[in-house]
């Protein structure tokens, strides 16, 4: 397995486990502090992951479709990133602790409106990923070394349209109870 692609997983992994490790530490132990600095760990496992893939790429390996993939997992860490964090500590507290409410589905405009901040949170997600993207091609400065960045940045584009396409079709038809 490509070692990029490993470390991919890693960062994954190590992602969600810092995320629970922080919600163990701050509901279970009650270690706020402790718990912070875990979730606070989260943009380093994208530090780590930015800088492996640099230097790979620094040191002549040509760019796969890996090496784009992690600009996007850097990308999406960063821009669903909180996120994603307070999703989990909402189905946390209800489905370990047995605290608060049920978390509800969105209907109507509620749904449509949340799906639309996820689609901004894309759009965010998307400049930081794309712009990693460009940045690698730029300083690779050769075209068959870079070709699949640019394939990977093309794909998210068409990814971004459709997400687009489905942001709005919640306002024109709303999901429905």
């Amino acid at each position: 397995m490509n070692m990029i692609i490993s470390l991919i997983i890693a960062c994954e992994v190590a992602f969600w486990i810092v995320i629970a490790l922080g919600l163990i530490c701050r509901y279970m132990l009650n270690r706020d502090k402790l718990g912070v600095f875990f979730l606070a760990l989260t943009p380093v496992v994208d530090l780590i992951l930015l800088v492996a893939t640099s230097i790979d790429l620094y040191n002549g390996a040509t760019a796969t479709t890996a090496h784009g993939i992690a600009a996007v997992y850097i990308g999406v860490s960063i821009g669903f990133g909180k996120s994603m964090i307070n999703w989990a500590d909402e189905k946390f507290r209800y489905y370990v602790l047995k605290q608060g409410d049920k978390p509800a589905r969105k209907y109507g405009i509620e749904h449509a409106m949340h799906y639309m901040k996820s689609f901004i949170r894309h759009i965010a997600a998307f400049v930081i990923g794309a712009g990693l993207l460009l940045a690698m091609i730029y300083f690779i400065d050769n075209p068959t070394r870079t070709e699949a960045l640019l394939g990977i940045l093309k794909i998210w584009s068409v990814a971004l349209g459709v997400d687009l396409i489905i942001t709005v079709s919640y306002f024109l038809w709303p999901r429905k109870a």
